[in-house]
């Protein structure tokens, strides 16, 4: 505890921005201090760490390795002692506070218009600041802290990330109506030799999909990757694409001209929609409050 004495703790708020921001400017920002005034903080957290703790690189700075150490700890100690201030005390009507959420298209599609109006209503000084990633990106995030909450499917997830069901999915597929049989189904072998696209923030992907035709000792033609959901059904027209996609994701689909939805010829695992956070996070009161909103705008307005 003496140790305490030889900083003030204001400073560890300014060297949790700089670790996560890797910027001055934009972490005098993020405080709403000036730069001067972080520039001079920085250089006292040298002298008491002992370490440049940001060093640049290119055009940009980089933490030094005893500034990657800091970081998890960091966040660790700060959301406890914000818990301890704020425990049983929170208000969203009146809590001012920033989330970051990584989500994908299909996951904004599906919550984001829901989770913004119960803010707007229920907690209109709670901001949000979202992103997009692959799920091993948004592991790594919420590892590192850059992040607060992930939506998304997360089969793997180490053993410090928490994971909720939000709901179940099934796959879907769909495909231009003219290029598929009158009664709108593939047999198996037609399926597998269409061309396929495969939405994904990657090109090297190997979805749920893949990983089960190849337990199966079978594989589809992927002639198209892209990360998008909203465009994924808008490049089916007129061609012999076929896309297999989350079943909410196409919701609408059935109201769009010349597309058809039907099952796919063979039995594909249902998975759950998780919102992930890492175990810091996990007795914030906002952050639980937020979960518990995020799970309540995630239930099923209808089914395919």
């Amino acid at each position: 505890m003496d140790d305490l004495r030889r900083i003030d703790l204001n400073l560890l708020l300014t060297l949790h921005a700089l670790l996560a921001e890797k910027h001055v400017t934009r972490a005098a920002l993020r405080l709403h201090k000036s730069q001067p005034a972080v520039s001079h903080a920085l250089a006292q957290l040298r002298d008491v760490f002992k370490d440049p703790l940001l060093t640049r690189r290119g055009g940009g700075m980089v933490l030094t390795p005893r500034a990657q150490e800091l970081l998890q700890p960091l966040e660790a100690a700060l959301g406890q002692l914000n818990a301890l201030l704020h425990e049983g005390e929170f208000d969203p009507s009146q809590a001012a506070r920033r989330f970051r959420v990584a989500l994908s298209d299909y996951a904004a599609h599906l919550l984001l218009p829901a989770l913004v109006r119960r803010l707007r209503t229920q907690a209109p000084r709670i901001d949000l600041a979202i992103s997009q990633a692959s799920r091993e990106a948004m592991l790594a995030q919420l590892a590192d802290g850059e992040i607060d909450l992930a939506l998304g499917v997360f089969p793997q997830a180490p053993q410090e990330i928490v994971c909720e069901p939000l709901f179940e999915e099934h796959f879907i597929s769909v495909g231009d109506r003219q290029s598929l049989p009158p009664r709108g189904e593939l047999p198996l072998q037609e399926w597998l030799s269409r061309p396929h696209v495969l939405v994904a923030v990657r090109p090297d992907t190997e979805d749920e999909i893949d990983a089960s035709l190849k337990a199966k000792g079978m594989r589809r033609h992927v002639a198209l990757v892209l990360p998008h959901w909203s465009a994924s059904t808008k490049v089916l027209a007129g061609t012999d694409l076929i896309l297999t996609v989350a079943s909410r994701t196409l919701e609408n689909v059935p109201r769009s001209k010349g597309l058809k939805l039907f099952r796919p010829p063979l039995d594909l695992p249902r998975f759950a929609f998780q919102q992930a956070w890492h175990m810091r996070r996990h007795n914030d009161p906002a952050h639980c409050w937020l979960r518990g909103v995020v799970l309540d705008c995630s239930q099923p307005t209808c089914s395919v």
